[in-house]
């Protein structure tokens, strides 16, 4: 589980590519200060196992799948990446609670300046749109973000220096590709709404009533 606040910036030093999958080694610094093979790490958002450890980086595996389902096939050497240990019971939850696991690639359709901040707009599958709710919470490549903006057909977010600074949305453009991870929240509640109960089970006390009652619709 992670926040979606980037420690640092690493950079991609290696590439091994097989079949199916490939290998990344990955220069950083600060996310190694305590952290062992076998740790998850957040490359891009995307929850990671390090599989090996040196002074100055670590590697991961990347497996079909993940490649399928991501935007790390894009990747090239020394293109950086945001970097995130897994969360701590003790840490504050500055962003938001983040799994890890991607729902989706969106790709930036318009990137504009305001004063001081930079607006992104993204264009997504419906699939994804689906749990963008404005003023809601969405994981762009590993950042926790506010969603500022939504409909039917894109959403977008806007950055304070500080994060177009700290992490690679700051250099993003238009025709990009991102991972986006939504708000887990949803989607445990469409699961639990979608099942149907036989005579013979006792019915759950969670109705779409209970909800909107509760705020949650």
């Amino acid at each position: 589980m992670f926040t979606g606040i980037t420690e640092e910036k690493g950079i991609i030093r290696q590439i091994a590519l097989g079949s199916t999958f490939f290998r990344l080694k990955i220069g950083c610094r600060r996310v190694l200060e305590d952290a062992h093979k076998g740790d998850s790490i957040a490359v891009n958002g995307i929850c990671l196992t390090m599989t090996e450890k040196t002074s100055d980086g670590f590697s991961a595996d990347v497996m079909p799948e993940t490649m399928r389902r991501t935007a790390l096939h894009q990747l090239r050497v020394s293109d950086p990446v945001n970097l995130e240990r897994a969360l701590r019971l003790s840490d504050r939850l500055g962003g938001h609670l983040v799994s890890g696991h991607i729902d989706g690639v969106g790709t930036i359709a318009a990137r504009t300046e305001e004063s001081n901040a930079i607006w992104l707009t993204l264009q997504a599958d419906g699939s994804i749109l689906k749990y963008i709710i404005e003023k809601g919470s969405v994981t762009l490549d590993g950042v926790s973000l506010t969603v500022a903006r939504a409909d039917s057909q894109s959403f977008a977010v806007s950055l304070i220096p500080h994060t177009a600074k700290t992490t690679t949305l700051g250099i993003r453009k238009a025709g990009d590709l991102v991972n986006i991870e939504t708000d887990m929240i949803g989607k445990y509640i469409e699961k639990l709404m979608s099942f149907e109960h036989s005579e013979n089970t006792s019915k759950s006390r969670v109705t779409e009533d209970f909800l909107k009652d509760n705020g949650f619709l």
